[in-house]
């Protein structure tokens, strides 16, 4: 974990969307001088909102794994000085309060979505097209990067990976062609993957599809080496719980149902939390228009008891 100083900040722009924010500003109702932490920052679209709501007198606290993003929501976020960006993970919330001497927040936001700016990096292989060594890591300094893991994993960890943590009906079909990729052609790159995907599924698939193929082990393989899942259920359990003040707010939006259900089953089955999305709030027509990238988006909200 390290704090992001506010003199360094390399001139870098956002060009992500943030989504729901007329309904995230609702649920979290932040007001001046609260505490707010936005617990995965991207590129400061909601952080921003948020510190024009609790004014000079509030604090906002950014998190983010990924370092490129901070450099970003540092750019962004610049005028306001009631703002500390910290290089962490929200799973590590409680510990990021204790070091920066603060009680739990008033309200606390996790955007889990991938950001369009990390799309936008051809180098940190995220996109289909990409030639770029396959990365797909938030911290490049943390875990493994997706193209090792696919050079070393045996199929059947390959077949796990893709269906829990993408569901892909393909998954063995998948598995297989890329172990056998490896002699002569291995998936290096997220063209590659592409590649290997197109060749492995039926043809009859291919026609029915309507998102690229692949997306589904691009989740899969960026859900495993970020440990992302691990670290939101650790947060749901312990660290967010810890980190809200009573009567505070959580609000979480995820982008698939694997997100979605443990949000949904933590809030239904913790007594600490108190629901106030009975159903998950999703983007009107209007913002699917702009931005194609928010339709698969869900918030949900907590006061904490």
């Amino acid at each position: 974990m390290s704090d992001t100083p506010r003199g360094d900040r390399p001139p870098v722009s956002s060009v992500h969307q943030p989504v729901l924010v007329r309904e995230v500003l609702d649920v979290l109702a932040p007001r001046p001088g609260q505490t707010v932490v936005d617990g995965t920052v991207g590129g400061g679209g909601h952080a921003r909102k948020i510190l024009e709501r609790i004014g000079p007198s509030g604090l906002l606290v950014g998190l983010d794994r990924d370092p490129a993003m901070l450099a970003r929501a540092a750019a962004r976020l610049q005028a306001y000085e009631n703002c500390r960006l910290v290089q962490s993970s929200y799973a590590r919330l409680p510990q990021v309060l204790q070091d920066l001497g603060l009680e739990p927040a008033d309200a606390v936001l996790l955007d889990l979505g991938l950001s369009s700016d990390q799309l936008a990096e051809p180098e940190r292989g995220f996109g289909f097209d990409s030639t770029s060594p396959l990365d797909l890591r938030f911290d490049p300094t943390e875990g493994q990067p997706a193209w090792q893991l696919l050079a070393e994993a045996d199929a059947d960890e390959l077949v796990r990976i893709f269906t829990e943590y993408g569901e892909e009906r393909f998954a063995e079909h998948i598995a297989r062609r890329i172990v056998e990729r490896r002699s002569g052609r291995p998936v290096h790159s997220g063209r590659g993957l592409v590649e290997a995907v197109a060749e492995a599924i039926p043809r009859r698939a291919k026609r029915e599809a309507r998102r690229n193929q692949a997306a589904r082990v691009f989740q899969a393989l960026r859900i495993a080496v970020n440990d992302e899942l691990r670290q939101l259920e650790r947060a749901l359990a312990n660290g967010l719980p810890e980190s809200v003040a009573p009567g505070g707010r959580l609000a979480v939006i995820s982008f698939h149902s694997l997100e979605d259900r443990l949000v949904k089953n933590a809030f239904r089955g913790d007594d600490r939390w108190h629901i106030l999305t009975p159903k998950p709030l999703t983007p009107r027509p209007n913002e699917v228009r702009a931005n194609p990238r928010s339709r698969t988006a869900k918030l949900r909200a907590a006061t904490r008891t």
